[in-house]
């Protein structure tokens, strides 16, 4: 019985990595070296120097590539290394289509330095097919998904990009981090590369930075490699098994952070003092049915619009058990403000033109009680209510 033939549930725990062979332990020996003694002048070990393979980073990198359903995987210090790097394998004079409401950091390296070497971007609703196909140049080389999208969780149709991307002879990129491979798998659904800030659900702890990134073709995983190699951003050992360790309990944590999400996402959505709740797991979202078609469930995160900024304020000010930070996807239940944090790096009025207002917060629901969360929600919206109401109404 192959791996695959087992459950994911099951494969995340039984891979080639479940025992060292060399002494039994059941964990990855953290490999320290940085280069590696050679049997002779004609004669080359697999491994030489870490910056070009090390054991420990190779393990996250197969464990990955098998969850996502990829021929390779690559490990890299930062979610933004792993993007960035695939990013150059473009060319100058090349065109990428970029989802509109992209992590901040994707927006940063798209608008400011991908431009700096004559590669040329279109910011598109990817919701919108018809303008996808309209945003089409001749130089075309990449679609750029992130699907549900940050911080507003609109879904991208990944089969359907993939098809335009395929009649133009382009890639696409697919980031899956609000998801992990738990939830959806792009290369199953013609995505030439899935990429991951593994800093987040994959880790899991809030404890590791790091980036990871699959590809479906082999000779694409060459070019891929050799760019890993050349520009060195590579995951440190101990993140690597910091990384792993996370892996082996993603299914259950994805499970109860989604089971909780779904009940604080009810609840807000019914608040008088929250406008707008974004959440594709409430069957009027408008790419409803294109999540529940290419994916196992409606995730973990979700974004909310108060009544006000101020209201934001004095909210962010009271509640007490989310911790108020950059980031998600971790145990501990997020809670940020994209318009400072996440998308800081997108000037005000693109952040405007996509709808990330000032009184919009993102919510990465972690492992706490739903309930305690949600007594902690209303207490501190009734507080902040009043405050508001006491300083002359909520504006």
């Amino acid at each position: 019985m192959s791996n695959h033939d087992y459950s994911f549930e099951t494969q995340l725990l039984h891979n080639q990595y479940k025992f060292d062979p060399a002494t039994g332990g059941v964990s990855v020996p953290v490999q320290y070296a940085s280069t590696y003694h050679q049997p002779s002048v004609d004669k080359f070990g697999k491994y030489d120097y870490s910056r070009s393979l090390n054991p420990t980073r190779e393990a996250v990198e197969e464990i990955i590539a098998g969850l996502e359903g990829g021929t390779r995987g690559f490990a890299f210090s930062s979610g933004m290394a792993a993007i960035s790097t695939a990013f150059l394998l473009l060319s100058q004079g090349d065109h990428v289509v970029v989802t509109e409401d992209v992590y901040g950091g994707t927006f940063r390296m798209v608008s400011q330095v991908l431009t700096r070497f004559g590669i040329e971007h279109t910011f598109v609703d990817m919701t919108d097919l018809a303008a996808v196909k309209e945003a089409v140049r001749p130089n075309t080389k990449l679609f750029y998904a992130e699907t549900p999208s940050n911080p507003l969780m609109k879904v991208t149709d990944i089969q359907a990009i993939s098809d335009i991307a395929k009649e133009h002879g382009a890639l696409t990129f697919v980031d899956n981090t609000f998801m992990t491979p738990y939830l959806q798998r792009p290369l199953e659904l013609g995505a030439d590369i899935v990429l991951h800030s593994a800093t987040k659900f994959l880790g899991g702890h809030s404890d590791t930075v790091s980036g990871l990134a699959v590809v479906k073709d082999e000779e694409l995983g060459n070019r891929l490699y050799s760019l890993q190699n050349a520009f060195g951003a590579v995951l440190g050992v101990q993140d690597a098994w910091l990384v792993m360790r996370g892996i082996k309990t993603l299914s259950v944590r994805m499970q109860q952070s989604q089971e909780n999400a779904i009940k604080i996402a009810n609840f807000l959505k019914d608040h008088p003092l929250v406008k707008k709740v974004h959440y594709p797991g409430f069957e009027d979202h408008p790419q409803y049915e294109i999540h529940k078609k290419q994916s196992y469930g409606p995730g973990a995160v979700l974004s909310f619009e108060l009544e006000s900024e101020q209201l934001l304020k004095d909210f962010v000010n009271n509640v007490k058990l989310p911790v108020f930070a950059v980031s998600l996807g971790a145990v501990e239940s997020i809670l940020s403000y994209p318009t400072k944090m996440s998308h800081a790096a997108m000037p005000a009025e693109e952040r405007e033109k996509r709808g990330i207002s000032g009184s919009l917060l993102r919510l990465s629901v972690g492992l706490e009680s739903a309930d305690d969360m949600i007594k902690d929600f209303a207490e501190s919206l009734r507080v902040s209510s009043a405050h508001a109401s006491h300083q002359g109404g909520i504006r």
